[in-house]
Protein backbone atom coordinates (compact mmCIF):
# COMPACT_ATOMS: atom_id res chain seq x y z
CA UNK A 1 0.00 0.00 0.00
CA UNK A 2 1.51 3.10 -1.02
CA UNK A 3 1.89 5.99 1.74
CA UNK A 4 -0.77 8.40 -0.28
CA UNK A 5 -3.46 5.14 -0.21
CA UNK A 6 -2.37 4.38 3.87
CA UNK A 7 -2.91 8.28 4.52
CA UNK A 8 -6.24 8.29 3.11
CA UNK A 9 -7.27 5.40 4.56
CA UNK A 10 -6.26 6.97 7.88
CA UNK A 11 -8.47 10.06 7.78
CA UNK A 12 -11.17 7.86 6.52
CA UNK A 13 -11.04 6.30 9.47
CA UNK A 14 -10.68 9.22 11.87
CA UNK A 15 -13.67 11.36 9.79
CA UNK A 16 -15.69 8.10 9.91
CA UNK A 17 -15.77 7.40 13.27
CA UNK A 18 -16.46 11.13 14.28
CA UNK A 19 -18.96 10.75 11.59
CA UNK A 20 -20.78 7.48 13.08
CA UNK A 21 -20.45 9.39 16.78
CA UNK A 22 -21.63 12.80 16.53
CA UNK A 23 -22.97 13.20 13.15
CA UNK A 24 -25.25 9.84 12.08
CA UNK A 25 -27.11 12.06 9.28
CA UNK A 26 -23.46 12.16 7.34
CA UNK A 27 -21.98 8.85 8.40
CA UNK A 28 -23.62 7.31 5.11
CA UNK A 29 -22.42 10.02 2.59
CA UNK A 30 -19.60 8.15 1.11
CA UNK A 31 -18.88 11.26 -1.19
CA UNK A 32 -18.40 13.60 1.29
CA UNK A 33 -16.44 10.92 3.27
CA UNK A 34 -13.97 10.38 0.37
CA UNK A 35 -13.33 14.36 -0.53
CA UNK A 36 -13.14 15.09 3.01
CA UNK A 37 -10.95 12.04 3.64
CA UNK A 38 -8.73 13.31 0.52
CA UNK A 39 -8.54 16.96 1.36
CA UNK A 40 -6.57 15.38 4.46
CA UNK A 41 -4.64 13.71 3.01
CA UNK A 42 -3.83 15.90 0.85
CA UNK A 43 -3.06 18.44 3.12
CA UNK A 44 -1.18 16.67 5.54
CA UNK A 45 1.08 15.33 2.86
CA UNK A 46 1.42 19.88 1.09
CA UNK A 47 2.47 20.57 5.03
CA UNK A 48 4.78 17.50 5.37
CA UNK A 49 6.42 18.43 1.82
CA UNK A 50 6.63 22.35 2.70
CA UNK A 51 8.87 21.36 5.61
CA UNK A 52 6.55 21.93 8.58
CA UNK A 53 6.46 19.76 11.90
CA UNK A 54 4.20 16.59 12.53
CA UNK A 55 1.85 17.60 14.79
CA UNK A 56 1.78 21.12 12.82
CA UNK A 57 1.05 19.18 10.01
CA UNK A 58 -1.83 16.95 11.77
CA UNK A 59 -3.10 20.74 12.80
CA UNK A 60 -3.66 21.18 9.29
CA UNK A 61 -5.07 18.25 8.20
CA UNK A 62 -7.93 18.38 10.99
CA UNK A 63 -8.68 21.76 10.28
CA UNK A 64 -9.50 20.58 6.62
CA UNK A 65 -11.34 17.14 7.88
CA UNK A 66 -12.82 18.29 10.58
CA UNK A 67 -14.28 21.63 8.65
CA UNK A 68 -17.66 22.98 9.83
CA UNK A 69 -17.77 19.08 12.07
CA UNK A 70 -17.46 21.17 15.49
CA UNK A 71 -21.25 21.53 16.56
CA UNK A 72 -23.28 18.58 16.82
CA UNK A 73 -27.17 18.19 16.64
CA UNK A 74 -27.18 14.69 17.24
CA UNK A 75 -24.95 15.16 20.57
CA UNK A 76 -26.90 18.13 21.48
CA UNK A 77 -29.86 16.05 21.47
CA UNK A 78 -28.33 12.87 22.86
CA UNK A 79 -26.77 15.31 25.72
CA UNK A 80 -30.50 16.38 26.40
CA UNK A 81 -32.03 12.44 26.60
CA UNK A 82 -28.74 11.59 28.96
CA UNK A 83 -29.63 14.84 31.22
CA UNK A 84 -33.44 15.10 30.74
CA UNK A 85 -34.58 11.94 30.32
CA UNK A 86 -31.97 9.21 32.16
CA UNK A 87 -34.22 8.22 34.77
CA UNK A 88 -36.92 6.94 32.47
CA UNK A 89 -35.44 4.40 30.34
CA UNK A 90 -31.88 1.99 30.79
CA UNK A 91 -28.70 3.34 29.94
CA UNK A 92 -28.52 1.17 27.16
CA UNK A 93 -31.95 2.85 25.40
CA UNK A 94 -30.39 5.98 25.82
CA UNK A 95 -28.53 6.55 22.25
CA UNK A 96 -31.03 4.46 20.13
CA UNK A 97 -33.89 6.72 21.51
CA UNK A 98 -31.71 9.46 20.80
CA UNK A 99 -31.12 8.76 17.49
CA UNK A 100 -35.48 8.66 16.85
CA UNK A 101 -35.79 11.94 18.72
CA UNK A 102 -32.93 13.07 16.24
CA UNK A 103 -35.42 13.36 13.44
CA UNK A 104 -38.22 14.53 15.72
CA UNK A 105 -36.06 17.46 17.28
CA UNK A 106 -34.51 18.56 13.55
CA UNK A 107 -36.91 21.16 12.80
CA UNK A 108 -35.76 22.93 16.31
CA UNK A 109 -32.54 23.40 14.74
CA UNK A 110 -33.25 25.30 11.90
CA UNK A 111 -34.57 28.32 14.32
CA UNK A 112 -30.63 29.17 15.37
CA UNK A 113 -27.63 30.19 13.38
CA UNK A 114 -25.83 27.01 13.79
CA UNK A 115 -21.83 27.19 13.84
CA UNK A 116 -18.86 25.48 15.15
CA UNK A 117 -19.02 27.14 19.15
CA UNK A 118 -22.37 27.20 18.85
CA UNK A 119 -21.95 25.29 22.20
CA UNK A 120 -20.96 28.23 24.16
CA UNK A 121 -23.16 30.95 22.78
CA UNK A 122 -26.19 31.85 25.17
CA UNK A 123 -28.28 30.78 22.55
CA UNK A 124 -27.29 27.26 23.22
CA UNK A 125 -29.73 27.09 26.81
CA UNK A 126 -32.57 28.20 24.80
CA UNK A 127 -32.07 25.79 22.04
CA UNK A 128 -31.48 22.91 24.75
CA UNK A 129 -34.52 24.10 26.66
CA UNK A 130 -36.59 23.94 23.30
CA UNK A 131 -35.36 20.11 22.55
CA UNK A 132 -36.18 19.22 26.09
CA UNK A 133 -39.70 20.47 25.55
CA UNK A 134 -40.13 18.69 21.86
CA UNK A 135 -39.03 15.71 23.28
CA UNK A 136 -41.56 15.61 26.67
CA UNK A 137 -44.05 16.52 24.45
CA UNK A 138 -43.20 13.23 22.16
CA UNK A 139 -42.73 11.42 25.03
CA UNK A 140 -46.11 12.69 26.31
CA UNK A 141 -47.90 11.71 23.24
CA UNK A 142 -46.36 8.90 22.08
CA UNK A 143 -44.64 6.69 25.14
CA UNK A 144 -41.16 5.76 25.13
CA UNK A 145 -42.20 3.12 22.27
Amino acid sequence: MDTQQKDLSYFRLRLQELLNTSFPEKANDQKFIEQRSSWGANAYEGAFSSGNAIEQCNEIANYILFEGLHFSKFDTVFQVVCNEFDTIMADEELRPFALKMFAVCEPVFSGYQLTDDFAYNTEYDLLYTEITGTIAIWIEENGLQ
